[in-house]
């Protein structure tokens, strides 16, 4: 029997490709098949049902090839393309005028991609990014970065912009309740702990799937909560939550200083669901810090 490249992803992957057309892109979970945890998230690019472009998170990378490697059928081959690409995001409200002003061509869809030309080089260009912005995310060959750099940087200065590292991008992607593997995604921690269950196409076949469905259906599991601080403590990962009786609830998984709101915010994987409003504390370094379950994401999107 032949497969395609489309089924065989999508019996691993907990996203439906299917729901995609060629020239668009797709937020996806790959888990382990028997405990559900998460190996890695990535996005799939869909060129068509034979090709798929994947990009994982760069310390993942030789993971996930080596899971998709030894589950391959004949037919299906996966080529590590991981020391041939850079990516660079171009994130924030001027990123149109930035591509514009470069003459490249920003009027892309949510979530599609197209190959497109930056001061003369190949780059692929997608309309996405993991700040909650509106941006995009482009990638060049390793060899074309520099160039592909500097053009962006040149262009991003005139606008009233500047280059930011992982850092700033966390503060972002943590005001918007997005998920990191390594913090809210991990071998331990299951989709739907980490309230990722909408990146999950439950009509069809996916690792981990039992152990997932068991979780959904029993609600015996631990939940993903956004907390706002109310005083001047910062959260940081794996601080304690504690409840009014000062019992431990579970754990930060992601804390910093909401530039936007300018207070201390935290992502968290607690024992109980608990309502919006519902108070709690951290304990930062032995001091209680008094802070509320709130909604995520904690400030506007602007992604559309």
């Amino acid at each position: 029997m032949l497969f395609r490249s489309l089924d065989y992803l999508n019996s691993i992957f907990t996203n439906d490709l299917n729901r995609i057309s060629d020239g668009q892109a797709q937020y996806t979970l790959i888990c382990d098949d028997s405990s559900g945890g998460v190996i890695d998230d990535l996005i799939a690019y869909r060129y068509s049902e034979e090709e798929i472009f994947l990009i994982p998170n760069a310390a993942n990378t030789s993971e996930v090839v080596r899971r998709l490697s030894e589950s391959a059928p004949a037919g299906i081959v996966i080529t590590n393309l991981h020391e041939h690409h850079s990516v660079m995001a171009l994130q924030g409200p001027q990123s149109r005028a930035v591509l514009s002003a470069l003459g490249v061509n920003s009027n892309l869809d949510y979530m599609s991609f197209e190959e497109s030309k930056i001061s003369g080089v190949k780059v692929i260009l997608c309309r996405t990014g993991y700040t909650g912005e509106l941006g995009y995310e482009i990638l060049a060959k390793w060899g074309d970065a520099p160039l592909v750099w500097k053009a962006l940087l040149d262009v991003v200065e005139r606008h009233g912009g500047r280059a930011a590292g992982l850092g700033a991008r966390d503060t972002l992607r943590t005001e918007m309740g997005y998920p990191l593997h390594g913090h809210e995604l991990s071998l331990d921690i299951t989709p739907v702990e980490a309230s990722a269950s909408w990146a999950v196409a439950w009509d069809k076949e996916f690792w981990g799937k039992q152990i997932m469905l068991t979780q959904r259906e029993s609600k015996k599991h631990r939940y993903l909560h956004a907390i706002k601080i109310e005083d001047r403590g910062i959260p940081r990962a794996e601080m304690t939550v504690l409840d009014e009786k000062d019992s431990s609830l579970g754990i930060v998984t992601s804390g910093t200083f909401s530039p936007t709101l300018k207070t201390g915010i935290a992502l968290a994987l607690l024992s109980e669901k608990l309502a919006p409003g519902s108070a709690v504390a951290i304990d930062i370094r032995g001091r209680k810090s008094r802070g509320v379950i709130s909604k995520a994401p904690f400030v506007p999107s602007h992604v559309k």
